[in-house]
């Protein structure tokens, strides 16, 4: 348990770089939007099904395959926790559509879909694909 607190810790630092952000899939794992709206991150977490978030955390229902645009309209950055292989696509693009930075884990041994830059974690990597392609 102490590998996978200080994993979070990591990726904690990594994202509370930005002010506005939102989470894909949620699910019953919200202690790292708990984390970053207690260090004044705007978090709006988003699942497939109604999920209860923490305080200060907004929740929205949309499913990225098929997103609601708006839900993602002014984040710096959109992440994802143990993201499968086959949504890397579609997260990239609402995050691309709202210019924002796109951060996920995979589960396991999945390999990233998309280009990214690997930032180790110490139980994996965090992936990392920008808003803007760098030239």
């Amino acid at each position: 348990m102490a590998h996978s607190r200080r994993n979070l810790d990591v990726i904690l630092d990594y994202l509370t770089e930005y002010e506005q952000v939102v989470e894909i899939g949620i699910g019953r794992r919200t202690e790292l939007a708990r984390a970053l709206a207690d260090r004044g991150v705007s978090v709006t977490a988003t699942d497939v099904y109604d999920r209860d978030v923490p305080d200060g955390v907004g929740f929205v229902r949309d499913d990225v395959v098929d997103p609601d645009p708006s839900v993602y309209a002014g984040a710096d950055a959109v992440y994802a926790r143990n993201l499968p292989p086959e949504l890397h696509r579609p997260a990239l693009a609402v995050a691309r559509d709202a210019e924002a930075d796109f951060l996920f884990t995979t589960l396991g041994g999945d390999q990233p879909a998309v280009p990214v830059e690997r930032k180790t974690v110490e139980e994996g990597t965090l992936y990392v694909a920008r808003a803007v392609e760098s030239p």
